[in-house]
């Protein structure tokens, strides 16, 4: 049988034709499925996605037309997937639960660190044989206070460097997670945390629930100087709103590795053509703020982990067998 991926990175390819040696055929594409591409998938039976893939309606009526029976999603978010669409066409959905929570703990810190000590100016300076320190004052994290939006897997990798760190840990989340109350974490409701914490980090799925759980009321709430990091999903953020704080002089720094709006974006060049998103545009001139395309999972440890998950995904669809992968079984 042969498998048809699509939104392969040139790193993962040859990672991927090699967990799938011996088993099946891949096919590995850089296009990303969409209503322009699901065409692409008639007579594969099996299909890849990445996250940032369009599984809506019509593209999931598109495949299930050209015979495609499974999706294999590369990813643990699944918000992009119209799950009742599938079902009623009777596509068997599977997603990876899990992959190393230490590659997006990590790079949320790497955000983190980056905008707190100014790094990219720092850097881009150099280049200009430019070695002057204004501008690039930065602050310890020791004694400070850290929020942390989400304490599932990630969030707690999280706050075990924050620990590390020796700053005071406030968490939320609709439950508790031991390993970080042990830590010293105290779990606080939003408003609290908004208020208090010098850096805020989101680690929460993106849900009806949590759409916009930062919004202009949360921003507001916010330090002035404190620091936002979203490593987890673009629409947790009102970006509009976060737009406007930025423009009156709010925040010592941003890092964002997602955006609300990515999808047609993040993963591909743009650099010739330009984008005609104006609040990404204004988004990337801050010089407080950093912006980078959806990286934090990638890792030789993630991407391992979220490919061994997707052939494991396969045999399991083949083998009628399900998992705690399967977001939808196929009737």
């Amino acid at each position: 049988m042969e498998i048809l991926a699509f939104g392969v990175q040139s790193d993962e390819k040859p990672l991927i034709e090699k967990a799938f040696e011996g088993l099946h055929d891949v096919r590995c594409l850089d296009v990303f499925l969409n209503r322009d591409t699901a065409p692409i998938a008639a007579g594969y039976e099996i299909v890849s996605t990445s996250v940032n893939a369009d599984l809506g309606s019509q593209v999931l009526q598109t495949l299930a037309a050209g015979g495609t029976q499974m999706i294999a999603q590369r990813s643990t978010g699944f918000n992009n997937i119209d799950l009742e669409v599938a079902e009623r066409l009777a596509l068997r959905v599977a997603r990876v639960s899990y992959y190393s929570p230490y590659s997006v703990a990590e790079f949320a810190w790497t955000l983190a660190m980056a905008v707190n000590r100014r790094i990219i100016r720092a850097a881009s300076r150099t280049r200009d044989f430019d070695f002057r320190l204004d501008g690039l004052l930065g602050r310890d994290m020791r004694g400070r206070t850290v929020g942390v939006l989400g304490t599932g897997k990630i969030g707690e990798a999280f706050t075990r460097i924050a620990h590390g760190f020796g700053m005071k840990l406030l968490g939320w989340d609709v439950a508790q997670n031991p390993a970080c109350v042990e830590l010293g974490m105290e779990y606080v409701d939003k408003e609290r945390l908004f208020a208090e914490a010098d850096l805020i980090s989101l680690h929460v799925p993106l849900l009806p629930s949590t759409q916009h759980i930062i919004d202009e009321a949360a921003l507001k709430a916010m330090k002035d100087d404190a620091i936002l990091v979203n490593s987890s999903r673009g629409g947790l953020i009102d970006t509009a709103a976060l737009v406007t704080e930025l423009r009156a002089g709010r925040f010592l720094g941003v890092g964002l590795d997602v955006y609300e709006a990515e999808a047609g974006l993040f993963f591909l060049d743009k650099s010739l053509e330009g984008i005609d998103d104006d609040t990404l545009a204004r988004l990337v001139t801050f010089p407080h703020v950093v912006v980078t395309s959806h990286q934090a999972y990638y890792t030789e440890d993630a991407v391992g982990q979220i490919i061994d998950a997707t052939v494991k995904n396969v045999t399991d669809y083949l083998a009628r067998r399900t998992s705690e992968n399967v977001l939808v079984p196929r009737a």
